[in-house]
């Protein structure tokens, strides 16, 4: 699934640039390896968005409203990436993150044609900020200290995606037949148990699971 949302902001952040969108953490060694301007969205930071977090199970039913799976609700998760501009005059890299600003702030939900298919049974509506300041926890400058390398100008991009949590749980077929057993306790003296006269069966009849209620 990441990798999959990789995928969509490379797709959204590639008109902005003329040469490559990189996923490498941006340290000194990678920044001399680099050779034409470049924009970079390091994956710096996954977790769930408890507040979007589901209870109990969901149900899946087939074209004719049957119940054929059980499975618990996705999980959200928010992936930040880090975007920097990689050229050889500061001034590239400001309208480089100028461009980036212009193609995503009319976005609040991703693309829909970005989307990944593996998602869209899930939700089409994939949030995405920009530039949102981080929460409390985080600090751009200690992300910076930790790959070793200087300060730059970024943005926090911020996607939130679900994610489908296994196993899923089959659930036994519907009843498409129903014996109707019409009993009396007309049996044989001293015999309680009741006696029976007739069964009917009565095709067609579901389970209430079945009947999708």
């Amino acid at each position: 699934m990441i990798h999959e949302i990789d995928e969509a902001l490379r797709g959204l952040l590639a008109p902005a640039v003329t040469g490559d969108v990189a996923f490498d953490a941006p340290t000194r060694d990678w920044a001399a390896r680099r050779n034409a301007p470049t924009l970079n969205a390091y994956l710096y930071d996954i977790r769930e968005d408890t507040a979007r977090r589901e209870r109990g199970a969901l149900a899946e039913r087939d074209a004719h409203g049957v119940v054929t799976r059980r499975l618990q609700p996705p999980r959200w998760f928010r992936l930040s990436y880090l975007v920097t501009a990689w050229t050889t005059r500061p001034e590239d890299e400001h309208r480089l993150l100028s461009g980036v600003l212009a193609l995503l702030l009319p976005h609040e939900v991703l693309p829909d044609g970005a989307v990944p298919e593996s998602v869209r049974p899930i939700s089409t509506a994939l949030p995405l900020t920009v530039a949102v300041p981080p929460a409390d926890s985080r600090s751009l400058a200690e992300i910076w200290s930790a790959l070793g390398g200087e300060l730059k100008p970024s943005l926090d991009v911020v996607i939130t995606t679900p994610f489908p949590v296994t196993p899923a749980y089959p659930v036994a077929p519907p009843v498409t037949e129903v014996e109707i057993a019409v009993r009396t306790s007309g049996g044989a003296p001293g015999d309680p148990r009741p006696r029976v006269v007739r069964r009917v069966t009565a095709p067609g009849a579901r389970t209430p699971e079945g009947n999708g209620s």
